[in-house]
């Protein structure tokens, strides 16, 4: 069973359920999937919305290894995203040398306002911790203490982790940041990072079109009537 948590924000419902859709639709293996919004959190995440946080899960995703109860494994990644290939591919890259294995990419932050007019924040690791392979196990640091307490840029920038070190790479086609990286038709993730197609400003954006298509086919339902009775 792969574990997979994805940042929820109520605001951004239809990008939950259309990567939940994208990821279900290509995956090999059975998976366990967690929509991580705060409503659903009360006991756990209790810290204050930060000015400067764009999103409901802007600190709840390090609670992943606490509610895998600090075993095994489990995937993180924004609810802003499309899964365009086998999240099994992204489990097979596991490598219990690391705690935490990410997309080391160096974004560009271009705009200084991104989606719902939130405040795009420069800082080095940016969007590391957006798609994220937990070593649940060696990441005992985080506990619902730590999350609710400790600075952003402290978990953004895996502070928590004794040495950078720890910090394993992911092939770069598993975080790949629309307006950011490089155009690719070999994105394994892509990741809608400044504004998705389902705000007006960002529906022509690169992978737009397959977005929509993947909304559509989550939206669909056979009609009873079209079948033929037993």
């Amino acid at each position: 069973m792969i574990r997979i948590f994805i940042g929820y924000d109520p605001r951004e419902a239809v990008a939950f359920h259309t990567a939940s859709h994208s990821l279900l639709a290509r995956s090999s293996h059975p998976v366990a999937i967690t929509p991580l919004a705060l409503s659903n959190l009360s006991g756990l995440m209790t810290r204050p919305r930060d000015p400067l946080q764009s999103t409901d899960f802007s600190f709840s995703r390090f609670l992943t290894p606490l509610l895998c109860d600090f075993q095994g494994w489990g995937i993180y990644m924004d609810c802003d995203v499309l899964v365009r290939d086998d999240i099994a591919a992204l489990w097979a890259c596991r490598d219990e040398r690391y705690a935490v294995q990410v997309v080391k990419q160096e974004q560009a932050v271009s705009k200084a306002v991104k989606f719902l007019g939130a405040h795009q924040v420069a800082y080095g690791k940016k969007n590391w911790s957006s798609v994220m392979l937990f070593n649940n196990a060696r990441c005992t640091q985080l506990t619902a203490e730590y999350v609710n307490t400790a600075q952003g840029l402290d978990l953004h920038q895996f502070k928590w982790l004794s040495d950078d070190a720890l910090i394993g790479d992911l092939p770069a086609r598993w975080n790949h940041l629309v307006g950011s990286s490089p155009p690719s038709k070999d994105a394994a993730v892509v990741h809608f990072t400044e504004g998705g197609p389902y705000f007006e400003p960002w529906k022509k954006c690169e992978f737009a079109d397959e977005w929509f298509r993947e909304r559509s086919r989550m939206l669909h339902a056979d009609s009873p009537a079209a079948k033929t009775p037993v």
